[in-house]
């Protein structure tokens, strides 16, 4: 079961990071105004590297369960 899988739920939990980032920097630029100007390069940038690490993660999960089948 995968809902048991330590290495499932850390995928997930960076996920649902991304995601929330995400969320966060398109709520700021549908609003625009002062925080987007401030914060709108530091969010995407903070995205890219939770994506880059949601993407190691998935690729590592998906090395170590290949074989488990």
């Amino acid at each position: 079961m995968l809902a048991k899988d330590p290495l499932f739920l850390v995928v997930a939990f960076a996920t649902l990071v991304v995601l929330a980032i995400l969320m966060v920097g398109i709520g700021g630029f549908a609003k625009g105004g002062e925080f987007n100007r401030k914060h709108a390069n530091r969010i995407m940038r903070y995205r890219i590297s939770a994506q880059a690490v949601a993407i190691v993660l998935i690729l590592l999960f998906v090395w170590f369960r290949q074989g488990s089948v």
